[in-house]
């Protein structure tokens, strides 16, 4: 004896694969079938473009302002910076106000926070903690925060960065 299976069960080993085969077939036709159905669609936001309202006839811009650009927001992937140090609440706060003034009006997307010393995880959740005490305007409901740990910050320390929303149009 080979230690082959024969009769039904070699039958059995070998349907097996193909079945496999013609499902995985299957479910790459069904993914390149809604590509391409995504691909045909029209773009959403230049549908509901049309001449812009401050423009007249002749092609000149008239005296009315143009409205604001609309759609949806993204993310700028250039993170913005600023460290703060210290474990007094209020004292973090006013260094959060003043590290983050020149983005002034700008809305935070993803804050990422690096605590240093031994315990840097725990003092990165206590820095995030104060962040919308210190802008709520700034850093919303909306926004994601994440506790690092950096090795190379010292105790007590921590290096925040910001990625915020884009403006639309922009």
């Amino acid at each position: 004896m080979t230690g082959r299976p024969r009769g039904r069960a070699a039958r059995r080993v070998r349907g097996g694969g193909i079945v496999v085969l013609a499902g995985w077939l299957f479910a790459d036709l069904l993914l390149v079938l809604a590509l391409v159905s995504m691909a045909d669609r029209p773009d959403p936001l230049a549908a509901r473009a049309g001449p812009s309202p401050g423009a007249s006839a002749s092609g000149a811009p008239s005296a009315s302002p143009s409205p604001s650009p609309t759609g949806p927001r993204g993310v700028s992937r250039t993170p913005r910076q600023f460290r703060v140090h210290g474990s007094d609440k209020g004292d973090l706060v006013r260094q959060i106000r003043a590290g983050t003034e020149p983005w002034r009006g700008d809305t935070a997307a993803l804050v990422l926070t690096f605590g240093g010393g031994g315990s840097g995880t725990v003092y990165a959740h206590l820095v995030n903690g104060q962040l919308a005490k210190a802008r709520p305007e700034m850093f919303g409901p909306r926004m994601a925060t994440d506790d690092y740990h950096d090795l190379s910050e010292g105790a007590e320390t921590a290096l925040i960065r910001v990625y915020f929303y884009t403006r639309p149009g922009g």
